[in-house]
């Protein structure tokens, strides 16, 4: 199979660069937004050979596995377009779910499969990594703020050795292909990108995110810099900062860190 948008996104304008291998689809649609590509353009592979994730730390998506960056140039501040990884994790959540109904008519009650987004860019299913997000923003030469939006989607394999372990569609029983989900991906995006509208909507995408928020009233730890906050994930507020209940009863807002829920929380904050 060969890439293609979904029809939703073809409607909306939005342009496609595939490539069979390449090393990072994030650091590629940036270099193109340097060169003066504005979007909206989807850049996508099954072969990425040196992503990263936060804080710089390798992404790699063996052939089969998806890598997914869509760009966008908008006239809207740094902060407001951290607000977009929230939109575009729902959006892929959303894709996931289309693409897993087969499987999930094929399990029962507790089985079915559920996409939970964990802050601040992970997708989540029955305890395990499946997805990792990532959101560049870059100040333009010609005027407005390039903002990429990444995704690896472990569909045929997943990385062993993980703080928190991960696992692969495949593993799960969904039978899709990296060309399938990204259809869907791209039609969800167009419906997600709409609802955020360059920050304007991000109160409903807050609340539809919280609705599918990993680890809600869970016991969480945060590594921030060189110590450690722990407490209770409480919500996310009105600027996506996470909101953590101390046993104190103080609620700390977090902006970012990484984060341990239940048991490997205990490993996160030794």
């Amino acid at each position: 199979m060969t890439f293609s948008l979904g029809p939703k996104a073809t409607s909306a304008g939005y342009r496609l660069a595939a490539f069979d291998t390449v090393g990072s689809t994030n650091t590629e649609a940036m270099a193109r937004a340097r060169g003066g590509e504005r979007g909206p353009t989807w850049f996508v592979t099954t072969e990425q050979t040196s992503g990263r994730g936060r804080r710089q730390r390798a992404w790699v998506a063996p052939r089969g596995n998806l890598a997914s960056s869509v760009l966008e140039v908008m006239d809207v501040t740094p902060a407001v377009a951290a607000t977009m990884g929230f939109a575009f994790g729902l959006a892929h959540a959303a894709a996931l779910q289309r693409v897993s109904v087969e499987a999930n008519l094929r399990l029962a009650g507790s089985d079915r499969l559920n996409y939970l987004l964990k802050w601040p860019n992970d997708v989540m299913v029955r305890g395990q990594k499946l997805c990792g997000l990532l959101v560049e923003a870059e100040a333009m030469t010609y005027g407005g703020l390039a903002v990429v939006a990444g995704i690896g989607t472990n569909i045929v394999a997943a990385p062993e050795g993980t703080p928190t372990p991960a696992t692969s569609l495949y593993a799960l029983g969904v039978h899709v292909s990296a060309e399938e989900l990204f259809a869907a991906q791209s039609d969800a995006w167009v419906e997600f990108r709409g609802i955020w509208d360059n920050g304007r909507g991000f109160d409903e995408i807050r609340k539809a995110w919280l609705e599918r928020a990993f680890g809600v009233g869970e016991r969480v730890a945060i590594k921030v810099g060189t110590g450690t906050v722990e407490g209770t994930f409480d919500t996310i507020d009105e600027t996506g900062c996470l909101i953590v209940r101390t046993a104190e009863g103080k609620r700390t807002p977090i902006t970012a860190g990484e984060v341990y829920f239940g048991t490997v929380a205990s490993v996160g904050a030794a």
